[in-house]
């Protein structure tokens, strides 16, 4: 069976709506829920054509502080010949809708719902819409923490409807997570996976961990503990957690919960300051120095 992926489809609430909604932004969390993503919350990109996004997270002092996550939206004919200005950026791009044609280095890949790619850094890509849905996709962008003696990671191109979930330990199957990267190829600084939970599984104790999460609910409903506060989530909205902030959840069911997340991996924890905040790895030096 063909795995589903919601994703927005803009538009404008009408006079009418009631002004409540679940959105929350706090110091250890935030839920952003699809209803607030509208046409007046988008974004557009230099040298992107035909294109319009929702930014779901950035670094931003008391939000996220490694990555920035982008759905991205390109009509028929649209994509880009400069996608990223960053060279020190890595990225991840996830297809929930439509058909992309990235272009990697000079070979050309077409990607279709579920696909995944990892681009390193300074890599020469462009991505196109040749199809005649719209294309719509997530894109997980991070500067890449080069570690003396281990190489940069390669161009992946990969389709989660060919990998076989990793179950967890002890679930009877309820909770498995596809991965798209070999946890232990420690070239990787961030892996970006689905999670899937089936209809009454749970995270059965409050998990903390270094790593900061971003959680967008690609199918199902669940509700979830974060930090001292329980919330229901649903397709379509995203999650933001600092590291360490506690979380559980329980999948409500009727069908499967899933999400798509990201998490920082695999490096020392910065310890010296920057200029202007924020904090950078310590220089590793040489014998000879």
């Amino acid at each position: 069976m063909t795995a589903k992926y919601y994703f927005p489809h803009g538009g404008h609430p009408g006079q009418d709506q009631l002004l409540t909604d679940r959105a929350v932004f706090t110091d250890a969390y935030a839920v952003i829920p699809k209803g607030t993503m509208r046409d007046i919350v988008t974004s557009f990109l230099p040298f992107w054509n035909d294109t319009r996004l929702w930014v779901l997270s950035r670094p931003l002092s008391g939000f996220a502080e490694t990555f920035s996550q982008y759905i991205m939206e390109v009509q028929p004919g649209g994509g880009s010949d400069r996608p990223e200005p960053d060279p020190g950026a890595e990225g991840v791009l996830f297809i929930v809708g439509g058909t992309a044609q990235l272009t990697v280095n000079g070979e050309t890949h077409e990607m279709t719902p579920g696909g995944y790619a990892y681009l390193p850094p300074s890599s020469d890509w462009t991505l196109s819409n040749r199809g005649q849905e719209v294309l719509r996709f997530h894109w997980v962008r991070k500067a890449y923490e080069a570690v003396d003696g281990l190489d940069q990671p390669d161009v992946l191109i990969l389709n989660e409807n060919d990998i076989a979930p990793t179950v967890m330990p002890d679930t009877d199957g309820k909770w498995a997570t596809t991965r798209f990267v070999d946890p232990t190829d420690l070239r990787h600084d961030m892996h970006v996976t689905v999670v899937t939970f089936e209809p009454g599984a749970v995270i059965p104790f409050l998990e903390t961990h270094v790593m900061e999460h971003g959680l967008y609910v690609l199918e199902g409903k669940a509700v979830y503990r974060l930090n001292n506060d329980w919330v229901e989530v649903e397709a379509g909205d995203y999650m933001w957690l600092r590291a360490f902030c506690p979380q559980a959840c329980y999948a409500g069911g009727p069908g499967k919960f899933r999400y798509l997340l990201y998490k920082d991996v695999n490096r020392h924890m910065t310890l010296r300051p920057v200029h202007g905040g924020g904090v950078q790895p310590a220089k590793v030096r040489s014998a000879a120095e």
